[in-house]
């Protein structure tokens, strides 16, 4: 099965792992505080189908932008768990668990964009995409 260059990407596997994580801690309150939990899954959704959009566009112009726009979604994640632990919906340890791993993909996403804008600079972007089989 191919497997995008991306999905390789600890920036991008940290990311899902992050989407795993939220949908998990954000279960037992998605019924008393339905528009948070839903806010925060698609926050954390727009991360990565971002990420997956813009390299499939083959442009890096199109994939720094839409990076940023990840790199947006984290920010607004990241609010959203120290909303959730002030407001008793996180304990000490479920905060402390998902609030490191999201510093952690923020800086990440931060920093491969950095070095998305070197690439542009460079005019050494690539794109793989899956060979066509009949």
């Amino acid at each position: 099965m191919y497997k995008a260059p991306y999905e390789n990407l600890i920036v991008y596997k940290q990311i899902c792992l992050l989407r795993i994580l939220i949908y998990k801690h954000t279960a037992p309150f998605a019924k008393s505080e339905p528009r948070r939990a839903s806010q925060m899954r698609d926050a954390i959704r727009s991360a990565k189908q971002n990420f997956k959009e813009g390299y499939q566009r083959g442009s890096i112009r199109i994939f720094i932008n839409s990076c940023k726009v990840s790199y947006g979604s984290m920010e607004e994640l990241i609010g959203d768990i120290e909303d959730c632990h002030d407001d008793g919906l996180f304990d000490t340890n479920t905060f402390n668990q998902l609030m490191d791993l999201a510093k952690k993909t923020h800086y990440l996403l931060n920093n491969y964009i950095q070095s998305l804008f070197k690439i542009e600079k460079e005019g050494t972007w690539k794109v793989i995409h899956p060979q066509k089989y009949k």
